[in-house]
């Protein structure tokens, strides 16, 4: 990993900006779930994985309270993880369909994951305010990554955060020309990577059958023909409404 890219890392591991995030994801490690009462939780603030080469980024809600904040590694340990990892693997993204913990062996090819904000929140719901303090890491995080084509962004409030950065960077006027939906291509700007938005898989969604593992999968497969074809999004996005 390029020095700056580690030291930025670190930065985050270290961040205490959101008091009540951090009261609640040390809470969660002291007390854990019982399934885990025998793990050493990680209870900090969750840094990205993967190649730092990537031309993909993933962008993630935030570390659920007994997967990345117990694991210490985004998307590890609990459902939604194995859900994106097996559609991560099945498109070439990914050294194996599971992540169970870190040191497991996993790696990513051509594929880095990050997240909105980087702590565990309540009921999975970080305030606008928590999520404007790790907007900037984010930010930072994307300078960092050279190659970047393609960006994935799973659910509205990723989308959304990264619309909001290419706004301030004057690469969009605003967000409102670009609707959320599953599977949407969206071509932002001359320069700018590829963007696909696509459903979380949270538990409510894939429990549900809203987003299904085919559905998922198709997702990262659009990627990877975006990636190989190497030309960018060209038109507007579909104007479709949905939710996250």
């Amino acid at each position: 990993m390029a020095p700056a890219l580690g030291k930025l890392e670190e930065q985050i591991v270290a961040c205490r900006k959101c008091a009540r995030l951090a009261a609640w994801r040390e809470e969660v490690a002291a007390t854990k779930r019982r399934a885990f009462r025998d793990q050493d939780y990680w209870g900090k603030p969750v840094p990205a994985f993967g190649d730092p080469a990537a031309r993909l980024v993933v962008i993630g809600l935030a570390p659920a309270a007994h997967g990345a904040n117990r694991t210490g590694r985004m998307f590890t340990g609990d459902r939604s993880g194995d859900f994106l990892y097996r559609a991560l693997y099945a498109a070439g993204f990914a050294s194996q369909p599971t992540s169970e913990r870190r040191g497991d062996g996993l790696t990513l090819r051509d594929a880095w994951i990050t997240a909105a904000v980087r702590c565990a929140p309540p009921d999975n719901k970080p305030v606008p305010g928590e999520v404007r303090n790790c907007t900037p890491y984010l930010e930072r995080e994307l300078k960092l990554l050279p190659n970047v084509r393609a960006i994935v962004a799973l659910g509205r409030l990723a989308f959304n955060v990264y619309l909001s950065i290419l706004r301030d960077h004057g690469s969009i006027a605003s967000r409102a020309a670009f609707v959320f939906g599953h599977n949407l291509l969206h071509a932002t700007a001359p320069g700018e990577p590829a963007l696909i938005s696509s459903y979380h898989p949270s538990q409510q969604n894939t429990q549900t059958g809203r987003l299904t593992a085919a559905m998922l999968e198709d997702v990262f497969l659009r990627a990877r023909d975006l990636l190989e074809a190497a030309v960018p999004a060209q038109g507007a996005a579909p104007r479709r409404s949905s939710d996250d």
